[in-house]
Order: structure tokens, then C-alpha cells, then sequence
């Protein structure tokens, strides 16, 4: 059966899903064999339809309706049902020739019944088929060119009302409705195939409003209705093709799409219309969608749109008013501005919108730290050092923080001017944390840590207070420098320690342990760690997976 081997599954599904695919086996039902596909039911979460195609000489492919198959995916239940065709390949040829010869029965059949058994055959079929009754509806209602009527089956098909419960379409219902609205999809394509363009892309404009209507209120976590509104715009493309529209006609419904909430539905780039729009279809949209931003500069939809055609057609100047049109209080509409101007050579009008962000930004403790970084990089590339430190100085003394200090430190070493800046700052730090009733004392010790200033970080620790992290790192810093204080620091932190329970609280238990023995080496009273050690143990017993560790350890 068109040489499906386990490795040639493996190699489909990848090995996660090929193991996973094992424990499904015996949740293979309803196997049908066609000629060069077999169809069955797999029960996972919900159950689903698997379909393999055995036929040709490449190798096997398929679908199935799980979430994972709809993207595309060679799913576990793939591979069940794989493992159950290798496991009845003695059977499968005879069913497979049982599959053909029923298929030539049947259409020989059909061919020799006469005009009205065939009629009463169909009607029969309708009237206990409601899909098939309505594809079949739908393609009469296309041959008489009835408009109106197929207008009104699309509704139909589009209408959640069937499958809604107070008006929403649960995931159990969702797909049952996807399946449904793909049928009007299929008709909106039959028209443009059929030759009636014209009708195919007024009627797809108008399933495109339809869905977009009900898309709120039915539970697409398959994402079902996103392909079919994928669908939909790829009908409407073709039925354009097909019928070649006025271009200023297609222009405004593009842009007014474009701004309309069904936009994410369909995805539909008005620049794919190039080609039909031509030179004044394109002048078109262009003037509609400046017509729209006009009105609303602030507008997400419209200022995406008009800076998408805008650089599409390379006009700078038109993407930067539209920024310019709306810019934000923290200077990133500054930044986006001074790129687009580099981004053409435009170095100085760059730079000259760029300091304007720094300048118009009411507060620097807020200011796009992007545009701090872009300005005070192109200070530095070009020579103007000062300019670059007080920017970052500016910008530490409104938002102090490790960050900013690195920054200032950063470019002060470069311009030289570190140790008179750093007074400066740590000053400032030393006033904050002097305030009473605040917590910026954490941030005098982490930047004296990063400055590699133990000693002053004790300091400022036993003075303004420090969390315990910090406490932590000056110990682990200073046990050859400062045994006892890192001593007493370990033991505070391990006294905390012992009160809690769980292998996390251990494992950091038994890494201050460690510390304390290394402070009582390097203090010359071994004895004291030793007497620490027997009392916790004595007190600690009852805790097994800490006496283990700390015998991992030596302790």
C-alpha cells in the first residue's frame, strides 16, 4: 500500500508524535478503504477524522481534523492509523480492489438509468442530505444567474443561528459551522470559475461584512474561521482578476475594508492589488487613504495604512507626518522618526528629531530608553563626548537605577570624565537613601557592588539597609577579606532558613553552610563550625532529604 513502512511514519511525524501515536492504536475505528485512501475515526480528546493517501510513488501524506493536523501537521492519529494499515497490509489489496470495483459499479450504474430514475434518485438524496440540498441549491441558483437567490443561501450559510446557544457558537459547534460557511466560500469560487465575476466579488464583499459580523461570537480556538475568512479574501482577489473592477471603485472598498474591523479577519493587503489598480487605482488609494487619516490622525487602522502606502511608494516625508501627526509623550514617535530619516541618508534631520524627544519629554523618568540610547550612540560616534555624558547623566538623575548608572559610567569612562561623575551620582544615591521611610539604600549597594566597591557596600548596607540578596553577595565577595562579617551574615540567613521545609529550602541551607565553614577556615576556628554544625544536625533530624544532602557535602 504504496510502501508504508513504521520508519516511513516516524520520519512524517517526527519522534514524539510516532511514540505518541503508539498508545492510539487501539482508538482506530470505522477504517474505509478507497483506491489510494483509507479513512477512519481515531478517539483522542474528541474524536477525529484521520484520512491517509497511500497512492502515487512519493511519500504518504494526510489529514486529520485534531487541532495539530489542521496546521498542517503529520498528527498522532496519523500514525495510528498508519500502524493499522501496516499491521492489515495482508487485507488492504483485497479491499482496495473491492474499493475500485464498487466505484466502476457505481458509475456504470448512474449511466444506465434513465433521465428521470436519475431525478428521482437526486431528489431522494436531497431530501435526506441537507449539505448535499444545499451545494446543489447553491449551483442551480448559479446556473440561472439568480443573484438574489444565492445571496440569500450564503446568508444561510453564514448565519451562526443553527448552532448558537444564546447567541454564541460553542468550540463543540464551531467546526460543524466552519464546515458550513466553507460551502459559501466554494460557491463565491464557483461563480468567478462559472463566469459570473462580477456577481462572485460583490457577493464575497458581502460574506466578508457577514462573517466578520458573527466572528465575536463563535469559540475559534481551531482557527477555523480564520482560514475562512483567508478564504474569502482569496476569492475576492480572484473574482477581481476575473472581472478587472473600476480602479477607483476598488481603491475606496480597499481603503474602506482596510479601516474596517474586518480587516484581521481577511488579512487583505491592499498593495496585492497593484497590478489591477494601475497608475490611477493606486493614486486612488492613496488619496482615500489620506482622506481617512485626515479625519482621524490618531487612528491605529489610518496611520498604518497611510505609513504602509507611504513606504511602499518610498515617500518619506508622508510617514513621518504621520508620526509627527501623533506623537508620544515618552519620545517613541521621536525614535521612529529619527530611524526613518537614517534609514535615507538623512543624518541631520535625524539627529535634530531625535533631541527633540529628549527636549518635549515632560519627564525623563519616563522617556523611551531607545531613544536615550540612540541619541546618546550617535553623540558618541561622532565625537561629542560631553554631549553624550550629560545626556546620560540627565537621564540617571531623573530614573536612578543600576541601569542608568552603568550607562553614565559607561560613557563618562569613554569621555574620560568618570571619577567626577561618579561622585556626583553617588551622592545623589546617598541622599535618596538617607530619605526616610524608602528603600533607595538597595540601590547605593547594588551600584557600589557593580563598581566593584565591597567595602564602601558594606558600608552603605549597615547604614541604609539592604534586602538579602544583596546581604548574600557581599558575604560570598568578602570571606577572604571580611570572615567575620560574611560570618555573621551566613549565619542570620541559614537561622531563617531552618525554619522552612522543601528540597529548595535545603539546597540553599546547605550552600550557606559552606560559606560558613569557608569564613571559620579562613578565621582559624574549625572547632566552632563543627560544634554549628552537630547542634543543627541534632535540631534539624527529622528533615531526611537535608541530612542527605548535607552528607553529599561533607557536612
Amino acid at each position: 500500500m504504496g510502501g508504508l513502512t513504521e520508519a516511513k511514519l516516524r520520519a512524517l511525524a517526527g519522534d514524539r508524535s510516532f511514540e505518541r501515536g503508539l498508545a492510539y492504536v487501539d482508538a482506530v475505528s470505522g477504517i474505509e478503504v478507497g483506491d489510494g485512501w483509507i479513512t477512519a475515526s481515531v478517539r483522542g480528546t474528541d474524536r477525529y477524522e484521520a484520512e491517509l493517501l497511500l497512492g502515487g510513488r512519493g511519500n504518504p501524506a494526510g489529514t486529520c481534523t485534531c487541532p495539530y493536523g489542521q496546521e498542517g501537521n503529520f498528527c498522532k492519529h496519523l500514525v495510528a492509523l498508519g500502524l493499522t494499515v501496516i499491521a492489515q497490509e495482508p487485507d488492504l489489496a483485497r479491499r482496495r480492489k473491492g474499493a475500485r470495483d464498487r466505484a466502476r459499479g457505481l458509475d456504470a450504474w448512474l449511466t444506465g438509468l434513465s433521465r428521470d430514475d436519475l431525478l428521482a434518485l437526486v431528489r431522494e438524496e436531497t431530501a435526506e442530505d441537507r449539505n448535499l440540498r444545499r451545494r446543489l441549491e447553491l449551483r442551480a441558483a448559479s446556473a440561472r444567474g439568480d443573484l438574489s437567490g444565492i445571496r440569500s443561501r450564503i446568508r444561510e450559510l453564514l448565519d451562526i443561528g443553527p448552532f448558537a446557544r444564546y447567541g454564541y457558537v460553542e468550540y463543540t459547534d464551531a467546526r460543524a459551522y466552519a464546515d458550513q460557511a466553507g460551502q459559501a466560500v466554494n460557491t463565491l469560487r464557483s461563480l468567478t470559475t462559472s463566469g459570473r465575476a462580477a456577481h462572485a466579488m460583490a457577493l464575497t464583499r458581502e460574506a466578508i461584512g457577514l462573517l466578520a459580523e458573527v466572528v465575536e461570537n463563535v469559540d475559534d480556538s481551531d482557527g477555523r474561521l480564520g482560514e475562512i475568512g483567508a478564504a474569502l479574501a482569496d476569492a475576492h482577489h480572484d473574482a477581481c482578476r476575473a472581472v478587472r473592477p473600476d480602479p477607483e471603485e476598488l481603491a475606496h472598498w480597499l481603503v474602506t475594508h482596510a479601516l474596517d474591523d474586518a480587516a484581521d479577519l481577511t488579512d487583505i493587503d491592499p498593495l496585492d492589488y497593484e497590478d489591477l489598480l494601475g497608475e490611477r487605482g493606486t493614486a486612488a488609494l492613496r488619496r482615500y487613504a489620506a482622506e481617512a487619516w485626515q479625519a482621524d490622525r490618531t487612528g491605529w487602522a489610518e496611520k498604518n495604512l497611510m505609513q504602509r502606502l507611504a513606504k511602499a511608494g518610498r515617500d518619506v516625508d508622508t510617514v513621518i507626518a504621520v508620526h509627527a501627526a501623533d506623537l508620544a509623550p515618552n519620545g517613541h514617535t521621536h525614535l521612529l522618526i529619527a530611524r526613518e530619516l537614517d534609514a535615507v541618508g538623512r543624518t541631520a534631520e535625524a539627529l535634530e528629531w531625535a533631541e527633540r524627544g529628549i527636549h518635549e519629554t515632560e519627564d525623563l523618568a519616563i522617556v523611551d530608553i531607545a531613544l536615550v540610547d540612540h541619541l546618546a550612540d550617535r553623540y558618541t560616534r561622532t565625537g561629542r563626548l560631553a554631549d553624550a555624558v550629560t545626556l546620560r547623566r540627565d537621564h540617571f538623575t531623573a530614573r536612578r537605577t543600576l541601569l542608568t548608572y552603568q550607562q553614565l559610567r559607561a560613557a563618562a569612562r569613554t569621555a574620560d570624565r568618570w571619577p567626577a561623575e561618579r561622585g556626583k551620582a553617588l551622592a545623589l544615591l546617598r541622599a535618596d537613601a538617607g530619605r526616610a521611610g524608602t528603600h533607595d539604600g538597595r540601590i547605593l549597594v547594588d551600584v557600589l557592588l557593580d563598581d566593584q566597591d565591597v567595602d564602601a557596600a558594606w558600608q552603605a548596607a549597615g547604614e541604609y539597609g539592604a534586602h538579602d540578596g544583596q546581604w548574600l553577595v557581599l558575604a560570598d565577595q568578602s570571606r577572604l577579606t571580611r570572615p567575620a562579617d560574611a560570618l555573621s551574615t551566613y549565619l542570620r540567613l541559614a537561622a531563617r532558613l531552618t525554619r522552612e521545609t522543601g528540597n529548595r529550602a535545603y539546597e540553599r541551607l546547605v550552600s550557606l553552610l559552606l560559606g560558613i565553614r569557608d569564613c571559620h577556615r579562613h578565621l582559624g576556628t574549625p572547632d566552632d563550625f563543627t560544634t554549628y554544625v552537630s547542634d543543627l544536625r541534632a535540631a534539624q533530624k527529622r528533615k531526611r532529604n537535608l541530612m542527605r544532602l548535607m552528607d553529599e557535602h561533607g557536612l
